[in-house]
């Protein structure tokens, strides 16, 4: 078996140029990975390459995969995921995986757009200030589960209703209101965080 023609277009158009070490010393094992990510899986779905990309990003930061994420960060940025995109992905992580989790991934989303020229900081994205953003909260989670969420964040125990009010309020509202992406893709990339 060798890698098929497919799996090798494909791999060019991510990393134009790149030739992999493993090839070199592990080329049974990426022979059936290349086939694998390559060919069979870009083929098996309907997702266009841009979407994909931010499903890998927001997987590799669930997984703690670093080294991976920058690796596929500039693959990421030529099949079209924006740098406003890739930075959403990241700051929404936050509300699910926690500052120290997710703190590396921006450092090195900094790092790879700066190196390839991105003035940083990008143009805000938030629509929210700190006065209107547990309603705007509220909304979203209104417009994606259903009107029983407009008064969700006042349930629960006394001791933890707070945390209802920061999910409507720093999560929904803070992030998910944000623009750069829409909320099926903020979806999306939750259901890959987690």
């Amino acid at each position: 078996m060798e890698i098929t023609n497919t799996a090798k277009k494909y791999h060019e158009r991510m990393f134009p140029g790149y030739e992999s070490k493993l090839q070199v010393t592990d080329p049974e094992f990426i022979e059936r990975f290349d086939n694998f990510a390559f060919d069979e899986v870009v083929h098996q779905d309907d997702l266009d390459d841009r979407t994909r990309m931010m499903a890998i990003l927001s997987v590799l930061i669930g997984c703690q995969g670093i080294d991976e994420f920058k690796a596929m960060l500039p693959a990421a940025l030529n099949f079209g995921v924006t740098p406003v995109e890739a930075k959403e992905i990241v700051y929404q992580s936050v509300a699910y995986l926690g500052i120290g989790r997710v703190l590396p991934f921006l450092q090195v989303l900094n790092d790879v757009l700066s190196a390839g020229g991105v003035v940083l900081p990008l143009p805000g994205q938030a629509t929210t200030t700190m006065e209107t953003r547990l309603e705007a909260g509220i909304q979203a989670q209104v417009d994606i589960f259903g009107e029983s969420m407009q008064e969700f964040w006042k349930s629960g125990p006394e001791e933890s209703r707070h945390i209802n009010q920061w999910l409507a309020a720093n999560c929904f509202g803070d992030y998910y209101t944000r623009q750069g992406l829409d909320l099926k893709q903020r979806e999306m990339i939750t259901f890959c965080f987690l």
